[in-house]
């Protein structure tokens, strides 16, 4: 009885909010009622708490929304007559329906976030056995070592874990590639990752063929290891020490659980925050989806599996014959599989692993690109609407996550359709200055409110409108091409770690100059004609200032592609650490302020020290106060560079020397020690950004970002900078086992070459 009374609620409401929606007023009473809900809203922003006022908040902007969508229906398409009018026009208002009801769903999805409460302690007794995968392809070794340790170093039963170094860059068939140089360095790789990962108390494991890329390099994992939890690293992803402790028990208290997923958080600055000098103040693109995306999907049992930083039960695994390879995004397969057969998932907001992030504007287009084409293939071979297992708002859930990456076309499309009107006279919006106040201008109001109010202190306005552009200009490719062939696209490694000496445009800047000049040729013209053009209507005013917020986005993107130097390849973290230094036969305290893989700074603690400081001389030893108990009395050898900082605070820039494998424990433990390190830098740069500090912010960037991006292209290309004084990565030392090393070598290669005649597809594996 009560479900019933509840659904005759639902109906009523909904019968009287279409005949809201759809009753038709005069212009000024259609401005009127907006700007008496933009007021209601900043009146419920300010003055409401809780859910109830967030769901007011929403219900009152969906409104004006739904309005604005209504009013574009039914009063301005060009008439049918107009053939070419009316069929552009109905693409754009297509493009605009589109965001609108991803905008819907992601305020559906996102309206009530799931907030998990921190675990209890589990008695070491009942946690199960955990097994870790560090996939890797051609990732250079002190990554690798560094990644290792930290798994290693992680809280949990020692004789419970086993950490994996999976190489798909040392199979077999690299081993014996035609190309001699490229099966040496396969065939040198194989033996001294083989002998590292010893040396580290891990697992050496690769395999015959490099088939279906990540998921089976995994699968391989699969067949060779027995943990009942698999958890997946990146190889440049690693875990904090409590990353276990504040997961792993979800299984315990879920035997559905396939899932334990975390946030993917970077220490270093993606392309466009990086030229756009944004990292160390404005939210990362990615904390959206990760701090409030993935809670709301959770609370749908809808959180996905993001191909690192995650737990997967392996029971829940070989129901469907391990991780999936049919798309290169083998993670939302895997996932959106599991959850299909009654699975369940929990998604753990806290940052637990820290990661690096594609570098060049070029890689970051590549990463996205494979993203973009594999959420296509899941969504073209293995539609959610017909999923069979999957609840309602799962389906709503994933066809979300898929359809999203749409966006290229409807961004592109409102990028240009302004130039039909003022090149051609082409009529798509059919509209005067006072509606398109009434409706158009308050419809973004509200939208940029709903954006702010949701997700302002993780995304700065306008700032998905810039990475939507940048990306769309090359993604709509990537769409065109899955969509004619779905099974085509492949898995490509995206580079990371790369270190930039001088300014220059991207590679990929060309196409965003080709569209920034369009526009500002559009612009003039359409000031031109709107002045002196005889029988130009109002319509030209309207079109060209939608022209000149498009020349606002797209002068901002030539800054994102305008790539600034970053000679520093290794990215910092801000620590609060203590230890001692040795330079010499002089010992002192010190307090060590932030940390990377590639060095540390240090305070000195003792204002009598005195030491006489020689660059790339002066050697030192640094021994830390262990967090866990895996370094035992290692030190770090450390080479000094350079001094910084204010006569109160004077910073010891220190390199790291070549290193011993079990050295890196020692960093592991000062980098990946403090749990709470990550999750305060995150909170540092999450300050909420209003609407008039965002626009202002972004306008700015719009007016002077085209200036530095043509000096760029002006800019003569500057001498290299010699490779001696290039920014060396760590090495890692293994001269005490070079004899050792040459054994394995030889021996890999004869395994190798036989294992080759006879085509077996036996596992090279460390002792």
């Amino acid at each position: 009885m009560i479900a019933a009374v509840r659904w005759v609620a639902w109906v009523g409401m909904g019968a009287i909010a279409v005949l809201l929606l759809t009753q038709p007023i005069s212009v000024q009473t259609q401005f009127q009622l907006s700007v008496t809900i933009i007021v209601a809203l900043i009146g419920v922003w300010i003055f409401g708490r809780g859910q109830f006022a967030r769901q007011l908040f929403l219900a009152l902007g969906s409104f004006v929304v739904i309005r604005y969508l209504y009013w574009r229906y039914t009063s301005t398409l060009p008439p049918i007559t107009d053939f070419p009018g009316f069929e552009l026009g109905l693409l754009l208002v297509t493009a605009e329906t589109y965001c609108v009801l991803i905008l819907v769903i992601s305020l559906i999805i996102s309206a009530d976030p799931l907030v998990r409460k921190p675990l209890e302690r589990d008695p070491d007794e009942l946690l199960p056995t955990v097994d870790v995968f560090i996939p890797t392809y051609n990732e250079d070794a002190y990554i690798l070592a560094t990644t290792m340790a930290a798994a290693k170093s992680m809280e949990y039963p020692a004789n419970k874990l086993t950490v994996w170094l999976l190489d798909d860059g040392g199979t077999d068939q690299k081993c014996n590639d035609k190309n001699p140089e490229k099966a040496a360095a396969a065939k040198e790789r194989r033996a001294s990752l083989t002998l590292l990962a010893e040396q580290m108390g891990c697992r050496y494991l690769t395999r015959a063929r490099n088939e279906h890329a990540k998921a089976g390099n995994m699968n391989n994992g699969l067949k060779h290891s027995k943990g009942d939890i698999i958890v997946v690293f990146d190889a440049d992803h690693a875990p904090f020490r409590r990353f276990l402790r504040e997961t792993v028990g979800h299984f315990l208290r879920d035997p559905k659980c396939f899932l334990v997923q975390t946030p993917h958080v970077f220490l270093n600055p993606d392309p466009i925050e990086k030229n756009l000098r944004t990292f160390d103040r404005m939210p990362s693109e990615n904390e959206m989806f990760y701090s409030v995306t993935q809670r709301g999907l959770d609370k749908w049992n809808g959180s996905f599996f993001c191909g690192s930083a995650a737990l997967l039960r392996r029971a829940a695994l070989e129901t469907t014959g391990g991780f999936a390879g049919i798309t290169i995004t083998e993670d939302c397969e895997t996932a959106f599989e599991l959850h299909s057969k009654g699975w369940t998932s929990i998604y753990v907001e806290k940052p637990l692993i820290a990661g690096l992030q594609p570098e060049t504007f070029e890689s970051f287009i590549g990463q996205r690109s494979r993203w973009c084409q594999g959420m296509f293939q899941i969504l073209i071979l293995k539609n959610p609407a017909l999923k069979s297992g999957l609840h309602l708002i799962q389906r709503i859930a994933y066809l979300s996550s898929m359809t999203f990456w749409f966006f290229p076309l409807p961004r592109m499309i409102f990028m240009l359709a302004p130039l039909l009107h003022i090149f051609f006279d082409v009529k798509i919006f059919v509209s005067n200055v006072d509606e398109a106040i009434s409706y158009t201008l308050t419809y973004i109001i509200v939208n940029l409110m709903l954006q702010n109010y949701m997700y302002g202190n993780v995304r700065w306005p306008w700032i998905s409108e810039l990475y939507e552009y940048v990306q769309g200009v090359f993604l709509s490719k990537a769409i065109v091409s899955v969509v004619l062939s779905p099974r085509k696209p492949t898995f490509n490694v995206t580079a990371k770690g790369l270190s930039l000496d001088n300014d220059h445009l991207s590679g990929l800047a060309w196409p965003f100059f080709a569209i920034y000049g369009l526009l500002l040729v559009g612009g003039l013209t359409a000031a031109y004609r709107y002045t002196f053009e005889p029988g130009v209507t109002s319509l030209m005013l309207v079109v060209g200032l939608w022209n000149t917020f498009n020349m606002m986005i797209a002068g901002v993107a030539l800054g994102a592609v305008a790539e600034r130097k970053q000679p520093d390849r290794h990215p910092r973290l801000g620590i609060n650490r203590t230890g001692t230094m040795t330079v010499g036969d002089v010992t002192v305290a010190v307090h060590i302020d932030n940390v990377s893989a590639g060095g540390c700074a240090v305070r000195i603690l003792d204002d009598a020290a005195s030491i006489e400081w020689k660059s790339r001389e002066t050697r030192a030893r640094l021994s830390i106060d262990a967090i866990g108990p895996h370094v035992k009395g290692a030190t770090l050898p450390l080479v000094y560079q350079h001094t910084t900082g204010s006569a109160e605070k004077v910073l010891h820039g220190m390199a790291f020397d070549s290193m011993l494998p079990q050295e890196y424990y020692v960093l592991a433990d000062l980098m990946y020690g403090d749990s709470e390190a990550l999750p305060a830098f995150l909170a540092s740069r999450r300050k909420h950004k209003s609407i008039f500090a965002g626009s202002a912010q972004f306008i700015y960037w719009g007016l002077t970002e085209p200036f530095r991006a043509v000096s760029y292209a002006l800019k003569k290309e500057p001498d290299p900078i010699p490779e001696e004084e290039q920014e060396q990565p760590p090495q890692i030392k293994l001269d005490a086992a070079i004899d050792e090393l040459k054994a394995i070598a030889a021996k890999a290669n004869q395994d190798t070459a036989e294992e080759g005649k006879s085509g077996s597809d036996e596992s090279v594996k460390a002792a």
